[in-house]
Order: structure tokens, then C-alpha cells, then sequence
């Protein structure tokens, strides 16, 4: 598979067995090459300023209009009921989600979501929601979109090969990828699959602000991928099914065509990857921690400064290096919200427990932190570099938003550990009143 690299670009593609498909010097031509119609994606208000103006222009073979009325589809296990349950404030953690066998319950990507937790609603353009997927079969002549918001989908085990209006992209483990609100897409596995999926409602996902750090660093733009024009022209007689989000449920809709066929297109909204192996670490040197802030890969904006709806973190391999320092995650309160997964390896703060496919949810407020082990380890290591992370990457979705937990998540999924707050109880006492 070929990309196109930059992250918000202006790109230009054209699947090469249609040279000359984009039109010349305009947007909508009378008559389009090769008798296209002309389509615009839009992902922001027309009057948007400039530099937050979101919009592509697709050709393709028939417009996405053409389908039958969109009825109500009971599938999946998709929410945006925050009171189906009563809140729960404690420390939460999951066991890794566990996958459907096939052919005995064979499920595919849209058949295999289920919402864990979230906040606001999509008719009123601000939340989030986490969802966690599990599926073992592709999607077949079908494909989903998003009209609450953008995926951001993070494979864990087994590697997705998506098809999008703007092409195919290939996102393995480590990878992650952002469908933005709109675009089609469909999902073939290869085997067992499972990942995590963050979606806002209301914004986009963008680079972090640097601020002192400078030009350089983290996340850079280059190292993001988009996919390159590619059509398919098929028919589908026993029809095609086109499920679209839409206020938290799904709809479904039948065509007779592939609607994957967009000949060429241009525009800076897109769908887009990014290898995590990429993100240039920043880190202390001297002493103390800096924040987990610098880890950010990507962040979804609100309208107060510096408070973002949410922020997509990761917690790479690097060198630990500070002086005089419990080197670990320090115990923290937070008026932020804090759910993290694990997409291979062990984590350094919970290296028991906390698994890959698995997850945790520290709700605002709510006191976490290294476990026993952890802390009584790294209080009486002796401090030199060394390696942190090495064969890990773990991450976190963290929202100024107060998330509440779904029923699936809390019961029906039955993949709660009810055992987690244990891993405190060893903590005692090193008081001493006369050794300072």
C-alpha cells in the first residue's frame, strides 16, 4: 500500500488508472473527467477560519446519495445512555476483553463494538465515548460512518486492513489510525482481533501546541499517513449496506453499488495513521517528573485554553534518567479522567494485573497510582539509567469530561476485576517522626 505523508495537508490523488480524473483549476466542472460526479466532504462549518477549514472534494463513478431509506439497525452494543446505571466512583479495571470464537459466533467490526464509558451527547456536539471492539470476521459488503463524531481506533491484537473512500490503509498493532466524521469505511481482520476506540463528538483530533519545547518533537507532522486514491466499480445485486452512527445508534441503509468509488480526490479532510514508534519522547533529565502532557500524540480541543475534551497519550520506551527520584508514576488526584489500555507488554506502575487487550478507568478525583510493588521496588532501587518500557506501549484517553461507565462495562461483559483496589492494601506506613 502506498501514503501520502503530513498531518492536516492539502493532498491531491488520483487512482493511475484514470490519469487526469481531478479537474483543473476548479472544484465542480459542468462535466467532470471521465463523466465523474463531483462530491464535497465537508468536516467543519463553511465559515470555519482558515487555518480549522476541513473539507475534501471526491469523484467518484455515482454520488453517496443514491440508497434506500436508512431503517434502524439492532446490532452491536454501541451507547450514549450515561444513566442506564448508577455512578460508580472507585478505581476500575478490566481483564482483557474477550474475543468471539469463529465460525461459532462469527462478528465482525460493527457487530463487535461496545461502548465501555463516556460523557455529553452527540446532538449537542460535545463528549466523548470509549468503545472497546472485538471481532473475528471482515466486514462483507458493508461499511460504516460516523455522523456523531471521529474514530480514533487502536488495534491491539491483530492488524486491520480498512478500506476508505480515500483509499485503503493497512494498521497493524503499535499503528493507530483517525476516521473522521463522515467518511466511509470497511474493516477486514485476519484472524481474532481486538482494540480500543476513542471518539469525540464536536471536534477533531490535532497536533499538541509545543509551546517551550519548539518547532520539533513528539508527534511530528510528516510521520502521519494518508491513503492514495483507489476505486473499485462493482455492482452489488444482492445489495450493499451502508450503516451509518447517528445519535448514538445505528442505521442501516441498501445500494447496489460499492461505495468505495472514488476515482480521485482533494482536500486536507481525511482519514489518516500514525505508527507510535514514531513519537519522539520528551522527558526529565535532572530531577522530578515532567507531566504525562508531554506524552499527548494527539488532542481534541475545547473552547477554555489548555482543557482539551480529550487527549490521546501513550507511554513509550525510553531512558529513565533523573536523580533522587521515585521514577515511577507518582499518586495523583485529578480533575481529569483517566482510561488506560495496554497494547503490549507490561506496565511499569502495575506490572501485575494490568493486561494487554485490558484496561483501567481512574474517574475524576478518584486517587491512584503505583501499586505495593511498584513502590517499594523503586523506592530502594539503586538510581542509574536504564531502559523504561522496553517492549511496551501502553496509553491513555483522558478527558476533562466526568465519565460514566456502561452497564456492559460495569456487568454484562463480566470482565471487571473486583479485586483491583487490593493492590493498595499492602501499602503501610514508613513514618518515622525521628529520621527525617
Amino acid at each position: 500500500l502506498q501514503y501520502m505523508s503530513g498531518f492536516g495537508n492539502e493532498h491531491v490523488s488520483e487512482d493511475p488508472r484514470c490519469p487526469g480524473a481531478l479537474p483543473e483549476g476548479q472544484n465542480n466542472p459542468q462535466v467532470c473527467p471521465y463523466g465523474l460526479y463531483a462530491e464535497q466532504l465537508s468536516g467543519s462549518a463553511f465559515t470555519c477560519p482558515r487555518p480549522t477549514n476541513k473539507r475534501s472534494w471526491l469523484y467518484r463513478i455515482l454520488p453517496s446519495v443514491c440508497h434506500k431509506p436508512f431503517k434502524p439497525l439492532e446490532e452491536g452494543h454501541l451507547t450514549h445512555d450515561w444513566d442506564e446505571i448508577e455512578p460508580d466512583p472507585n478505581q476500575l479495571r478490566w481483564k482483557p476483553f474477550e474475543i468471539p470464537k469463529a465460525p461459532q459466533n462469527k462478528m465482525d467490526f460493527v457487530s463487535g463494538l461496545h461502548t465501555l464509558c463516556g460523557a455529553g451527547e452527540p446532538r449537542g456536539r460535545n463528549g466523548i465515548a470509549v468503545h472497546i471492539f472485538v471481532c473475528n470476521t471482515s466486514m462483507i459488503d458493508r461499511c460504516l460512518y460516523n455522523s456523531d463524531g471521529d474514530f480514533l481506533i487502536v488495534p491491539q491484537q491483530g492488524k486491520l486492513l480498512i478500506t476508505t473512500e480515500f483509499g485503503k490503509m493497512l494498521v497493524e498493532p503499535n499503528e493507530i489510525c483517525v476516521i473522521q466524521q463522515g467518511m466511509r469505511f470497511s474493516v477486514e481482520v485476519f484472524g481474532e482481533t481486538r482494540g480500543y476506540i476513542l471518539e469525540v463528538y464536536g471536534a477533531h483530533f490535532e497536533l499538541p501546541d509545543l509551546g517551550p519545547i519548539g518547532a520539533n518533537g513528539l508527534a511530528n507532522p510528516r510521520d502521519f499517513l494518508v491513503p492514495v486514491a483507489w476505486y473499485e466499480d462493482r455492482q452489488v445485486p444482492g445489495g450493499y449496506t451502508v450503516i451509518s452512527k447517528y445519535q448514538g445508534k445505528l442505521f442501516a441503509a441498501q445500494q447496489d453499488y460499492s461505495p468505495f468509488n472514488v476515482v480521485a480526490w482533494h482536500g486536507n479532510y481525511t482519514p489518516y495513521k500514525y505508527h507510535l514508534e514514531k513519537f519522539m519522547v520528551i522527558n526529565a533529565v535532572a530531577f522530578d517528573h515532567a507531566d504525562p502532557s508531554i506524552f499527548t500524540v494527539l488532542t481534541a480541543k475545547t473552547t477554555r485554553a489548555g482543557v482539551a475534551l480529550a487527549d490521546f497519550v501513550i507511554f513509550p520506551p525510553r531512558w529513565g534518567v533523573a536523580n533522587n527520584t521515585f521514577r515511577p508514576p507518582y499518586y495523583h488526584r485529578n480533575c481529569m479522567s483517566e482510561f488506560m489500555g495496554l497494547i503490549k507488554g507490561h506496565y511499569e506502575a502495575k506490572e501485575e494485573g494490568f493486561q494487554p487487550g485490558g484496561g483501567s478507568l481512574h474517574s475524576m478525583m478518584t486517587p491512584h497510582g503505583p501499586d505495593a510493588d511498584c513502590f517499594e521496588k523503586a523506592s530502594k532501587a539503586k538510581l542509574e539509567p536504564e531502559r523504561v518500557a522496553d517492549g511496551t506501549m501502553a496509553f491513555m484517553f483522558e478527558s476533562s469530561l466526568s465519565l460514566a461507565v456502561t452497564k456492559w462495562g460495569l456487568q454484562t461483559s463480566n470482565r471487571l476485576d473486583k479485586n483491583y483496589y487490593k493492590c493498595w492494601e499492602p501499602l503501610k506506613s514508613h513514618f518515622n517522626p525521628k529520621c527525617k
